[in-house]
């Protein structure tokens, strides 16, 4: 290649990386904004949204339907915890520009259905095993968010909410041992 040839192509280069960094600059700025969650934090955020507000619907449902004293503690505690949870994560997916889930999403109406068509020491048993796989497969997914969330907003959420989770679930347990017919 010749000098003329060799200058061009360091023309070339230089303008091009220049108007490269440029057109980085400009697609950042109309295109998307910081705060946009990568799928698998999408995902996550949907699904804690969902069941968030599914622990609040069961357990204004166990408070309506159980008579027994354990059964009505732990609602209570589930509406007091995940209510503020809720809050929480409502605000959060808001600074996100995300909407807020309409409902609790249909694996988590069909168990809803389910419980409402019970009723005495069935509806009890079939509350807490229901509180029982829920908070086993909630503690899992919050810890797998809190250190593995790409978003650090919602990886705090996840650290902030999982030992409260953690307890819910500890609880739970020992209320299913009790409620086991002998």
């Amino acid at each position: 290649m010749n000098v003329v040839g060799r200058l061009l192509l360091a023309c070339i280069l230089i303008l091009g990386s220049g108007l490269f960094v440029n057109a980085q600059k400009t697609d950042a700025t109309k295109g998307e904004p910081s705060n946009k969650l990568n799928s698998d934090d999408h995902k996550f955020l949907s699904n804690a949204a969902e069941g968030g507000q599914a622990e609040v619907e069961f357990a204004q449902l166990a408070l309506k339907k159980s008579q027994n004293p354990g059964v009505r503690e732990f609602a209570n505690r589930m509406i007091q915890d995940h209510g503020k949870a809720n809050q929480e994560l409502k605000a959060l997916a808001s600074s996100k520009g995300l909407k807020w889930p309409k409902g609790i999403g249909a694996m988590n109406n069909a168990e809803l259905l389910k419980l409402k068509a019970l009723s005495g020491d069935t509806f009890d048993r079939s509350y807490v095993d229901s509180m029982v796989d829920d908070h086993k497969r909630d503690v899992g997914e919050f810890e797998k968010a809190s250190q593995g969330a790409v978003d650090v907003d919602l990886k705090n959420f996840a650290g902030k909410t999982l030992p409260t989770l953690e307890e819910h679930y500890k609880l739970i347990q020992t209320l299913q041992k009790k409620l086991q017919p002998q």
